[in-house]
């Protein structure tokens, strides 16, 4: 892996709520490296767009809160800085695409000055030159007639062209991090592999890394270079692309890539997709073992007795089960 831009230790973000304390993350480490393209994936509530807030410390305290561990940024500790220390990081050194582009742009205001005021904010430029600095941007994630378009309001834009605009504004102050959650989602398949290809345009001619949070495995074997695979508030594997996909060495791993349809058999013999039986562990109160347990195949009476901690098995290969080197592949 190439130098750490953004090392996570040992990060737990919790949430006060009338029940108790919900542990979102609980103990994540994760590092992206420059100029690479982490994935990270998982089921719905499994942490993974918590994780991405904590970065940029977007999450709302309170009741949210970070309990424990460091997200260093280029060496430096973000956890304890105030939110004017905050401001100079976000936009124009990390930035983030959220996962609904409809509820995150205002739709009282034009794209163009809500791509702008993030301009002037962090560059210092004057009215019209941020003006001219959004319609170059628009032109950069491939909008048409950007000289028009940037006078329009969000819903005059289809669902992919508003996301095109959220690119747009995260790259607008060229961050060296840029956290992509669900850039796809609700997004029919032709339009999410443009998006796709962009992103992976943008960053080759940008030199940027990025944290994609996905659900779709597919998604990531196409544009990732290493995977993060989250369950309900940890880390549980950890791999390059290739060899998760290609030896996933946990079984909920296992279980996600068996999910995925094959177009490459459907012609020779039709196989019904695999569910994972089971629902995630309420994170008010997680179980004391493997939080996978109650849903494993494979499971041991030693599963449920302590959390097994995410060790190498093998060169970039990180697995956090107890029985991975004995399962079947």
């Amino acid at each position: 892996m190439t130098e750490a831009l953004l090392e996570i230790r040992g990060l737990k973000t919790h949430f006060d709520t009338d029940d108790g304390v919900v542990q979102a993350v609980d103990g994540v480490d994760l590092v992206i490296g420059r100029g690479e393209t982490v994935g990270v994936v998982g089921e719905s509530g499994c942490g993974k767009t918590v994780t991405a807030l904590s970065v940029l410390k977007l999450i709302a305290m309170p009741p949210g809160r970070i309990a424990a561990g460091q997200i260093l940024w280029q060496g430096r500790d973000l956890v304890p800085l105030r939110p004017q220390d905050m401001d100079a990081i976000r936009s124009r050194e990390i930035a983030i695409v959220f996962q609904e582009p409809m509820t995150s742009l205002n739709p009282v205001y034009t794209v163009g000055e809500q791509i702008a005021e993030v301009i002037r904010r962090h560059q210092g430029l004057g009215r019209r030159a941020a003006l001219e600095r959004t319609v170059d941007m628009l032109r950069v994630v491939q909008i048409p007639k950007p000289q028009r378009r940037v006078h329009d309001y969000p819903h005059q834009f289809s669902g992919g062209m508003r996301q095109r605009v959220m690119i747009a504004m995260a790259l607008s102050c060229s961050p060296k991090l840029l956290i992509a959650d669900e850039p796809t989602t609700a997004l029919d398949v032709t339009i999410q592999a443009q998006i796709l290809e962009l992103l992976a345009e943008l960053k080759s001619s940008l030199g940027m890394a990025i944290m994609l949070i996905t659900h779709a495995m597919g998604v990531v074997a196409e544009t990732a270079q290493r995977v993060v695979v989250m369950y309900a508030g940890k880390v549980i594997e950890e791999a390059p692309v290739q060899q998760l996909f290609g030896q996933p060495r946990h079984p909920y791993t296992q279980g996600l890539i068996r999910s995925i349809p094959r177009i490459d058999r459907a012609a020779t013999r039709k196989t019904r997709l695999e569910a994972i039986a089971g629902v995630v562990p309420s994170l008010l109160n997680p179980p004391p073992g493997c939080r996978f347990a109650d849903r494993c195949r494979y499971v041991k009476s030693v599963c449920r007795e302590s959390p097994p901690p995410l060790r190498e098995i093998e060169a970039g290969h990180k697995v956090a089960c107890v029985l991975a080197e004995t399962l079947p592949r």
